[in-house]
């Protein structure tokens, strides 16, 4: 190493040392020998495949504790969807795999993309790097793991765009005490993640919205609702869609307007049919009970003419062709 005098003494050049990244845990989960040529026709949940060592970390079995939440995703981004007018798509627990030999593997919750018709989309295996297109959006359920130790540093070296972590309001029973309920979104800036109050993907979406909506009942609040419903206009304003786009809300909104069109007919008949009914009875009895009678027909349903009809006929006085189709037949005397 060259030696660099300074007033009188030597003095080697100044030294760094470069302290290697922390290796990725994965709390919650079993390390296990899995040979490349076993891992295509392993079923096995992996949360990451080490190619290099060929160790898979194995989660536990899935229970409805871990399920429930992406399952409940997806239901929730198809409404948001329908209200935008255009699709999104999800992948589940597909693989993300790199593109470089040796490669590695984890596998994600849930996988969503926001625009399937211009995104490159994952083939029937695996999203890979540098191939296909990032998710808009990956979640993370951690129930009796913590990916923030170890899962999550990869998404960020890897470059995912947006994750969510959800810790779910009901407790596994092998929880961790760490973890709390709540959900925290990840957004990459600068190659780094940061914590954000609202999704990025879906603008106006809050973290804390989002936890409300995945731990709710398996019906939808109706502050839920209007939250779907003002996260999928939002988008749709952004570009230029709405419900008339998607093929169902168009559908449904085609054939209220139809039912709408035969109830208005209906009731226009109905109401010449009245309007008929009181200048008979003005023309037998007299005016007063002509007037009478279209108050008691203004909502008038079949029954109600048919015994104003047969009223008009039958009755000897106006008051009795009242009472009558006021609902009750007998006689006033």
């Amino acid at each position: 190493m060259a030696k660099t005098k300074t007033a009188g003494r030597t003095r080697r050049p100044a030294t760094y040392t470069v302290r290697p990244k922390p290796a990725p845990e994965f709390p919650g989960c079993t390390p296990v020998h899995l040979p490349r040529a076993d891992l295509e026709d392993s079923d096995q949940r992996l949360e990451y495949w080490d190619g290099r060592t060929e160790t898979a970390w194995i989660c536990e079995p899935t229970t409805p504790y871990h399920e429930h939440p992406s399952g409940r995703l997806v239901r929730l981004t198809e409404r948001i969807a329908q209200v935008r007018g255009a699709p999104i798509e999800s992948y589940r627990s597909m693989d993300l795999r790199q593109r470089d030999w040796p490669h590695s593997i984890m596998q994600a919750d849930e996988s969503l993309y926001l625009h399937p018709g211009r995104a490159r989309l994952p083939g029937p295996k695996a999203m890979v790097l540098g191939v296909d297109d990032f998710p808009d959006v990956v979640l993370e359920v951690d129930h009796t793991t913590d990916v923030r130790r170890g899962k999550l540093g990869l998404y960020e070296e890897w470059g995912f765009p947006e994750v969510w972590v959800e810790v779910p309001d009901q407790p596994a029973p092998s929880r961790p005490r760490r973890l709390q309920p709540g959900l925290t979104i990840y957004l990459l800036q600068d190659g780094a993640y940061r914590t954000a109050p609202e999704s990025r993907a879906f603008p106006g979406w809050t973290a804390a919205e989002i936890h409300t909506a995945l731990n709710e009942p398996p019906a939808l609040s109706a502050r839920t609702t209007a939250v779907l419903e003002r996260v999928g206009a939002t988008l749709g304003e952004r570009e230029g869609t709405g419900p008339d786009h998607d093929p169902l809300l168009r559908s449904h909104r085609r054939r209220e307007f139809e039912r709408g069109m035969e109830r208005g007919m209906e009731r226009g008949m109905e109401r010449g049919r009245a309007e008929e009914l009181c200048r008979l009875a003005a023309r037998k009895f007299d005016a007063a009970t002509a007037r009478q009678l279209a108050v008691l027909l203004e909502e008038a349903d079949p029954d109600r003419l048919i015994q104003a009809g047969l009223g008009i006929i039958e009755c000897e006085t106006g008051a009795e062709l009242l009472h009558r189709v006021a609902g009750n037949d007998a006689p006033r005397t």
